[in-house]
């Protein structure tokens, strides 16, 4: 299936799509485009090149992103596989939040969240799926499938709903409850494996070489990959086409931060962002399942499988399969990988929640745990710009969360009652969890507005 001339493979009506065909990342042989994802020669993994003198220029090319519509899809000249509106769920374009209360708490002036929370099935997930779902259809493929930690699962149940298409959804046993109602509820056939995610996953390599199914990460991965690098198109543009100075990514089997990377790298080289160094790149491991972490401490250029112990279910991959290219790029770039523990991420997910109002997963409390110790230890300059990448949404964890959540307090329905129990929140000092005691406080015998002068009220 190899060829030396790569070519066009598809003209995606008004995007010029440069996709040219598949390199491996490792010995560079070249591949027509097709659903394939490792190399005959080498096995190593497989991902797109583009055609860049196909684009247009950098003012143009703005131009068409600038005229495109509210979603991922906005960047498809960038992407492998062209638009298809029949299983678009209009993800991406999440806001990019200037986090003004959680930078003023670690020092930091110019601190963003990118919030990938609120995408259609609330995780990043959805970028992803989107490209993976619309080269399934491309290449004639009837069912979609994945092996997943949960999120991924939403999303290609949620796509092949959209699509018309049967799904087969394979998890480790044992994942949150909300995670699987929220794969259930759009009726795909959701299978448990006993063992791990890496069990899991060499189940579905196996399976895809036996039934023609389109799984998302493991056929399809070099399309799938590529959604996520519109995190980093998203980022540039939103901070008026120019870079970060330092970016914070969850780490799971790697791909993440490896293709936010690329999308920025990609940028550059287009001049699409003013000329400026490449961000530093920092990745965000839980304890309990670290190998990427661990490998970057001890100065190894390879990543020791791990079993994985941790509440971050979304990042328990203990074989990695990008990790060494993980850190490959926090080295070059300058930045770290590193692990925090599952309490630390509790109280991540509370920070975040507290200071600017977003309920995040466990791995959006890795993320954070992870930037607040950065920034503890120096590693951002004061007005430096800084990104975080907030992945997934609350509520498809609620068990971690349910320690760090305030309590609701229970009154009799008078004004007295309300105004005991006021009087004995902020006697007892404003206590963690109080439900009363962090909103207000009395002043003249009455509730004011906690922050603000009673002369001001």
């Amino acid at each position: 299936m190899s060829t030396p001339l790569l070519g066009r493979w598809l003209m995606g009506g008004a995007s010029v799509l440069a996709a040219a065909g598949l390199q491996c990342r490792e010995c560079g042989k070249t591949f027509l485009m097709g659903p394939q994802y490792a190399c005959d020669a080498c096995f190593g993994p497989l991902e797109p090149i583009y055609d860049y003198g196909a684009l247009p220029g950098p003012a143009q090319l703005r131009a068409r992103i600038a005229s495109g519509p509210a979603s991922m899809w906005r960047y498809a000249d960038l992407l492998p596989v062209a638009h298809d509106p029949e299983t678009d769920l209009q993800a991406g374009f999440t806001p990019l939040l200037h986090a003004r209360r959680l930078g003023r708490l670690l020092g930091l002036e110019r601190l963003f969240l990118k919030n990938d929370a609120v995408n259609p099935t609330w995780s990043f997930k959805d970028r992803v799926v989107s490209v993976a779902a619309a080269a399934a259809r491309r290449f004639g493929f009837e069912v979609l499938a994945c092996a997943s930690t949960g999120n991924l699962a939403n999303s290609v149940a949620a796509h092949a709903a959209r699509a018309g298409m049967p799904a087969y959804v394979f998890i480790p046993a044992g994942l949150e409850r909300p995670k699987v109602v929220t794969s259930a509820i759009y009726h795909p056939t959701i299978v448990e494996v006993e063992g791990t995610y890496d069990d899991v996953n060499r189940l579905c390599a196996q399976i895809a070489d036996e039934r023609p199914w389109a799984f998302v990460n493991v056929n399809l991965r070099p399309f799938y990959a590529e959604g996520a690098k519109t995190l980093a198109y998203e980022v540039a543009e939103q901070l008026g086409w120019h870079v970060p100075d330092h970016i914070v990514v969850p780490v799971a089997s790697g791909n993440l931060l490896v293709k936010i990377t690329k999308g920025f790298r990609e940028l550059q080289r287009l001049r699409l962002v003013e000329a400026s160094p490449a961000p530093r790149v920092h990745g965000a491991q839980a304890a309990g399942c670290s190998p990427v972490a661990r490998a970057f401490r001890e100065g190894r250029e390879y990543v020791d499988p791990v079993v994985p112990d941790t509440i971050a279910r979304s990042l328990a991959i203990g074989n990695p399969a990008d990790g060494r290219y993980v850190l490959q790029i926090a080295r070059s770039s300058g930045g770290v990988v590193e692990a925090v523990s599952d309490q630390e991420i509790v109280e991540g997910i509370a920070l975040l929640a507290r200071t600017e109002g977003i309920f995040t997963e466990t791995a959006g409390g890795t993320t954070v745990a992870v930037l607040q110790r950065l920034a503890e230890r120096g590693a951002f300059g004061r007005d430096e710009t800084v990104v975080a990448y907030i992945t997934g949404m609350g509520l498809k964890t609620l068990d971690a969360a349910e320690g760090v959540a305030g309590r609701a307090v229970t009154i009799a329905p008078t004004l007295r009652s309300f105004e005991q129990a006021l009087h004995e929140a902020v006697a007892a000092g404003g206590r963690a969890g109080h439900g009363l005691a962090g909103n207000g406080h009395l002043h003249g015998g009455r509730l004011q507005p906690a922050g603000v002068p009673a002369s001001d009220r």
